[in-house]
C-alpha cells in the first residue's frame, strides 16, 4: 500500500521544514487509500505492475482482435492435436446425432403433417447438397466453436409437389463486411458489418457473397458487400458479454496451446539429439588438405571426416567420425531431463480447462479416472452442454430454422395457414455410465411422480408418441403370435412373474419367491405363495 501512496515534491518541502507534519500528512493519504481500496485486485503497486486492463466494450474488442483470434484458432486445430480433439469432442457431446424437433400443435393430425413434412426436408434442406439439417447442426456448432460464430442463410427455391421450397446456406464469420460502418442522425449504425435501427435491435447484415479468402481468381470473385434482410440470417455465437459478435473458444488456453506445442517441438529435438551417440576417432595422420596446410582440415582448424574423407557438420545416430591433425575434438553429450510427463501433464490440464472439456476426452489419458471422479467430472460437463444446446444452439439456430420452414410449408400450401405452431426439441441423449443404475431411477421417478414416461422417453432422444405406438404393433403381433416376453409389462411383473393382462382375467399376479423363501422351500422348511 506504501507502493500506492506516492512521496509528492509538496510532501518533501513540508518535511523540510516540519516533519512532523509531512508525517501525519503521509499517515493521513495512507488511511484515505486503505479506505478506497475495495477489491485487492483493483490495488496499484509493485504486485500489479505490468498489469494491463481497460473499459472496452465486448464490441470494440472483438473488432479489434476478431480476425486474429479466429485465424489462430483455426491455425491450432488443423495443426495441434489436442486443439483438433477439444472441437471435435465438444461437437460431439453438443450436437452429437442431431437435435431434433416434434412439432406441438394441440392437433395431433396436423402434428403428423407436420412432422412428416419436417422429415422430407431435413433430409435435403442443405443449399450445397452435402448433408442433412443435423449435419447443418454440427457443422454450425463447429464454425462457432473454432471461428467464433456460423451464418445460416434462408434460401427460398422451387420445389417439387409436396416437398418444402426452402434450403439453408451456411457461411463463416469472415463473410461478414467488418469494414462497413455507418452511424447516422437517428440513432442507426452499422457496426462490423451487423445493421441496427435507432432502438439498437438488428435490421440488416452486410456480407459478401464469396468468401473473402476464396481461392478463385480475384477477378471472379465479388468484393461487394450485399444487404441481408436479419429475419433471413440466424447468427449462432455463444454469448459471454452483452456483444454482438462472437469469438472462437479456447482462446484462453490459445497462449498455452502455442508454447506447448513449441516446447514439444524442442523437446523432441532434444530428445534427437540424445540419441545422436558418435563415435570420434582421433588420429596423429598427416595428409595433404585441399589448402595445402597439411592436414584433412586445412587452415579451418579440426576437421570430423567421413569414411570418405567429407566433413561433417550434422550428427546422426551411430555415425562414426574421423578426426586427422593430431588435434583433439570435444562433443558434449546433453544429459536426460526429468519431470517430462508431470509437465506435460499440467500443461493439458491448462489446455483442457481453456476448452472447457474435461481432461480425459480431451487427453485420451483415463489412467487416474476411477467410476465416481469420472461421473461427478462428466456430471459438470454435460451442464455446460445443455446449457450450450437451450441457451444458445435451439434459440439462435434451431428455432429461427424451423420458423423458416414453418412460413415456407404454407407458402407451398403443405400445412394450413394460421396459428402458432409450437415445436419441441429434443437434443441427443447423454450415454450412460452406469447404464442399470440410471434406468432404475428413471423408473423409481416415474413411479413415484416426479417425472413422466414420456419424458423419460424423450430425454433419450426419440419421440414418445411414436414409441409407444411402436409398443402398441409389437403387442399385438406377440398376441397374435401367442408369445410372452419378459419385457412386456402387461404378462410379466417388475419381479420376472407372469401376470394376467389387464383386459383379461385380473387374477393375482405370481412373483418368484425371494432368496431367503427359496432356501427355506429347497430344505422342505417354508412355503412359498
Amino acid at each position: 500500500m506504501v507502493d500506492a501512496v506516492r512521496w509528492g515534491i509538496l510532501d518533501a518541502m513540508i518535511a523540510t521544514f516540519s516533519p512532523r507534519t509531512a508525517r501525519h500528512r503521509f499517515a493521513e493519504r495512507l488511511a484515505i487509500a486503505e479506505m478506497r481500496r475495495s477489491y485487492d485486485g483493483a490495488s496499484r503497486g509493485q504486485s500489479t505492475n505490468g498489469w494491463r486492463s481497460g473499459n472496452k466494450s465486448a464490441d470494440a474488442e472483438i473488432a479489434a482482435a476478431g480476425s486474429i483470434l479466429r485465424d489462430r484458432m483455426r491455425d491450432l486445430v488443423r495443426n495441434d492435436a489436442l486443439a483438433a480433439q477439444a472441437v471435435q469432442v465438444l461437437v460431439n457431446n453438443i450436437v452429437g446425432a442431431g437435435i431434433r424437433p416434434r412439432a406441438k400443435s394441440g392437433n395431433k393430425r396436423l402434428d403428423k403433417k407436420i412432422n412428416a413434412a419436417w422429415k422430407r426436408f431435413e433430409k435435403t434442406c442443405d443449399f450445397h447438397g452435402h448433408t442433412d439439417f443435423h449435419g447443418l447442426t454440427a457443422l454450425a456448432v463447429r464454425e462457432m466453436i473454432e471461428g467464433g460464430e456460423a451464418l445460416a442463410l434462408q434460401r427460398f427455391t422451387r420445389a417439387a409437389p409436396g416437398e418444402v421450397p426452402l434450403k439453408i446456406e451456411l457461411r463463416e464469420g469472415d463473410h461478414l463486411d467488418a469494414s462497413k460502418a455507418m452511424f447516422g442522425n437517428d440513432g442507426a449504425r452499422i457496426e462490423q458489418g451487423i445493421e441496427y435501427d435507432s432502438t439498437g435491435r438488428r435490421v440488416a447484415y452486410w456480407m459478401f457473397p464469396d468468401h473473402p479468402g476464396g481461392s478463385a481468381q480475384a477477378f471472379g470473385r465479388r468484393f461487394t458487400s450485399e444487404r441481408v434482410s436479419a429475419t433471413a440470417v440466424a447468427h449462432l455465437f455463444e454469448r459471454q458479454r452483452v456483444q454482438n459478435r462472437g469469438v472462437p473458444w479456447g482462446v484462453a488456453a490459445m497462449r498455452a496451446m502455442r508454447d506447448f506445442g513449441d516446447w514439444h517441438r524442442a523437446e523432441l529435438a532434444r530428445k534427437k539429439t540424445e540419441a545422436c551417440l558418435a563415435a570420434i576417432i582421433i588420429s596423429d595422420d598427416a595428409g595433404t588438405d585441399v589448402g595445402g596446410t597439411g592436414g584433412p582440415g586445412g587452415g579451418l582448424g579440426p576437421a570430423v571426416l567421413d569414411a570418405d574423407g567429407n566433413r561433417i557438420e550434422t550428427f546422426m545416430p551411430g555415425m562414426i567420425g574421423y578426426s586427422h591433425s593430431g588435434r583433439d575434438v570435444k562433443f558434449n553429450q546433453p544429459s536426460a531431463a526429468g519431470g517430462v510427463g508431470e509437465w506435460t501433464k499440467a500443461q493439458m490440464h491448462i489446455i483442457a480447462a481453456g476448452f472447457r472439456v474435461p481432461y480425459a476426452l480431451m487427453s485420451g489419458d483415463m489412467r487416474e479416472a476411477n467410476f465416481s471422479s469420472a461421473r461427478v467430472g462428466l456430471n459438470e460437463f454435460r451442464r455446460m452442454v445443455e446449457q450450450i444446446q437451450w441457451m444458445t444452439v435451439i434459440p439462435m439456430f434451431c428455432q429461427p430454422i424451423w420458423d423458416w420452414f414453418i412460413l415456407a410449408s404454407r407458402t407451398a400450401g403443405l400445412i394450413p395457414v394460421g396459428g402458432a405452431v409450437d415445436v419441441e426439441w429434443a437434443p441427443p441423449r447423454f450415454e450412460s455410465v452406469n447404464p442399470k443404475q440410471d434406468a432404475e431411477a428413471d423408473l423409481l421417478e416415474v413411479r413415484a411422480g416426479f417425472s413422466t414416461l414420456a419424458q423419460k422417453i424423450a430425454a433419450r432422444g426419440y419421440d414418445p408418441e411414436e414409441v409407444l405406438e411402436e409398443w402398441k404393433a409389437m403387442a399385438k403381433l406377440a398376441d397374435a403370435a401367442d408369445l410372452v416376453f419378459d419385457s412386456d409389462p402387461r404378462r410379466v411383473s417388475k419381479g420376472g412373474g407372469f401376470q394376467a393382462s389387464s383386459q383379461g382375467d385380473a387374477s393375482a399376479e405370481t412373483d418368484p419367491p425371494e432368496d431367503d423363501e427359496t432356501d427355506d422351500a429347497a430344505s422342505g422348511g417354508g412355503q412359498t405363495e
